[in-house]
């Protein structure tokens, strides 16, 4: 990139009288790229003790907008201050150039961005949270259309995918599932075993489990892992085959891609996650029953026999019954999400991320509702 700034100043003296002739020689190329080295240096030029100024342009070789805007503010400085400025050796090309802007007095324009205060940034961020919740409702209330016209009309459920989805995020979850709830329940019998035993207490570690793990772990945890594993699985698919474009492919061709992907998956979910949470629930309460017998003395009859006398059916369906509302939260989620990827890996990755952090967290709101409800209702 050339650099042409003033070449030279040359002063000369009238017989007349005395006058000082200044010549601004401009050469290379005016344009965009030299703008910040020459502007300095022409604001020199303007505040010169001059009477006369010369412009000239033999070796200006390139000029663009910019730079005749540039050289037209310098010109029009000069004479404002009562100085005669000529200007000598310009290409027809450049003096067009000039003539037009000087004519309709063009200037960059410099976008001045100010600094986003913060109750910009609150209501910029609430406002973008109410448009996304309003896409997820408009989103469950299709897919609710949907499950609606399936239900009434069986055969237009596809029951293939329904089964593979049934197995690979429900009995493909059974490992992961019994081990954790077996886990869990040994530490929570293990943490209460303490407590229990400086009061004698120890036949209690059965309420203390029993109802724990029925009531509220073992729905919760299940929920958690499901949506860790298959919800995350969910966004991840549909997100991929949106980058490369299988569900344009799909709408083209007349598939609904609601009752292709969304469907088959939530209707899975919601068979498979009450039979983990039962699962979780028996290997849970077998957990904290080893550990009774070993740390409190509290045999295998008499833990099963006390079990029936503490744990009441409404105890149990209140755990179950969370897990279909569970299960709908997580796929609908993990699916609204994969559709919400865009062109690119990297979105694939984050809407994945995204999904499972909304899913758990609207999973444990959901769960203190039911708390609230339940407590209500004095169930």
């Amino acid at each position: 990139m050339m650099q042409q700034q003033i070449a030279q100043l040359q002063m000369e003296k009238n017989t007349s009288a005395n006058a000082l002739v200044v010549t601004l020689r401009c050469a290379g190329p005016w344009v965009v790229p030299a703008i910040a080295q020459l502007e300095p240096q022409l604001q020199l030029v303007v505040a010169i003790d001059a009477t006369q100024v010369v412009v000239d342009a033999t070796q200006l070789v390139a000029m663009d907008t910019s730079g005749a805007w540039l050289l037209q503010r310098t010109i029009r400085a000069l004479e404002q201050r009562g100085l005669n400025v000529s200007i000598s050796g310009l290409r027809p090309e450049f003096s067009a150039l000039l003539q037009l802007v000087a004519a309709a007095g063009v200037a960059p324009v410099v976008m001045l961005v100010p600094a986003t205060g913060i109750l910009a940034k609150v209501g910029k961020a609430a406002w973008l949270g109410l448009l996304n919740m309003r896409a997820i409702l408009a989103f469950i209330g299709e897919c609710s259309l949907i499950l609606l016209h399936s239900v009434l009309q069986p055969r237009r459920i596809r029951w293939r995918p329904v089964l593979h989805n049934l197995q690979s995020a429900g009995f493909e979850a059974l490992p992961i599932t019994g081990l954790l709830s077996f886990l869990m329940g040994v530490v929570i019998a293990y943490q209460g075993a303490d407590q229990l035993q400086r009061f004698g207490a120890n036949i209690f570690i059965v309420e203390l489990v029993a109802l724990a793990m029925l009531r509220e772990l073992a729905p919760l945890m299940t929920a958690i892992i499901v949506a860790g594993r298959s919800g995350s699985a969910y966004a991840a698919q549909i997100g991929t085959m949106k980058v490369t474009e299988e569900i344009d492919a799909l709408r083209t061709i007349g598939i609904g891609h609601i009752e292709l992907l969304v469907l088959p998956k939530m209707l899975a979910l919601m068979i498979a996650l009450p039979l983990l949470t039962v699962f979780a629930d028996i290997t849970g309460v077998l957990g904290g029953m080893l550990m009774a017998s070993s740390k409190l003395d509290v045999s295998v009859d008499v833990f099963l026999h006390r079990i029936g006398d503490v744990v009441s059916l409404s105890s149990f369906l209140t755990g179950v019954a969370k897990a279909p509302v569970f299960a709908a939260i997580i796929s609908l989620v993990g699916c609204y999400q994969g559709f919400q990827a865009s062109s690119s890996a990297d979105s694939v990755g984050r809407q994945t991320t995204v999904s499972v952090v909304q899913s758990i967290f609207l999973v444990i709101l959901a769960d203190a509702l039911f708390s609230v409800a339940f407590n209500w209702l004095k169930l």
